[in-house]
């Protein structure tokens, strides 16, 4: 392992793993740490390059990021846990589960993508236009290379065919809002993708668990004590 996660961690019982978006930190999840905790012991971590993170030497990919979380589990002796992620930490989670099926418990996917299909157009066109401009600077430009790392995250990954997605054998909660940056077509292709998974959709935009936290929150804890 090239690297040492930053983390912070609340609560005891069973392990509930929280991974964030695309250049964010584990502070997106300021409104879960609290009401996960309660119940169950909440660890959110800072994914590689991401917040206090270092980035390291190996490649900066959703499937790198799943096998760090391997090792960042195996580090922590923790053999199982439920795994909640938020955009491409969806994706990080989706591809953890169909890897290392015997370290998940319940998993959740907040925000989730196959492809740049899965992306409403309108957002996803400028992520490709920016990602092609930081390519351009970025051997002569560390915050350019930098940048080209993070908007290729969203350009190159996951690339998940829906019959992989049968793999998962974890019980899934697939969650997104009515106004998010995922077509709704694609979050039910992923919940209708993966065996007896769960379909919701919630008032607000791609942040729900920061901007409808109440109602984000208790679907998740019923979800995971059901």
């Amino acid at each position: 392992m090239d690297i040492k996660h930053h983390y912070i961690e609340k609560g005891q019982g069973d392990v509930l793993i929280l991974l964030h978006g695309n250049g964010e930190n584990c502070d997106y999840f300021c409104h879960q740490m609290d009401a996960f905790s309660k119940d169950y012991h909440v660890i959110a971590i800072d994914t590689r390059g991401h917040g206090k993170t270092p980035r390291g030497e190996k490649p900066f990919t959703i499937r790198q990021f799943a096998e760090d979380l391997f090792c960042f589990m195996k580090e922590k002796e923790i053999s199982k846990a439920h795994i909640l992620g938020f955009s491409d930490g969806g994706n990080i989670a989706m591809i953890f589960a169909m890897e290392h099926p015997e370290c998940m418990d319940r998993l959740i996917l907040n925000g989730a993508n196959l492809d740049t299909r899965g992306v409403k157009r309108s957002v996803q066109l400028p992520i490709e236009i920016g990602y092609r401009i930081s390519k351009v600077f970025a051997r002569k430009n560390e915050k350019a290379q930098a940048k080209a790392e993070l908007l290729g995250l969203m350009v190159n990954d996951p690339n998940v065919s829906p019959s992989e997605l049968a793999k998962i054998q974890a019980k899934t909660l697939v969650i997104a809002g009515t106004k998010d940056v995922i077509l709704e077509k694609q979050t039910r292709l992923i919940a209708d993708s993966i065996p007896n998974a769960i379909c919701k959709i919630i008032e607000g935009d791609h942040f729900i668990a920061n901007k409808n936290a109440k109602e984000f929150n208790a679907i998740v804890l019923h979800f995971l004590k059901e």
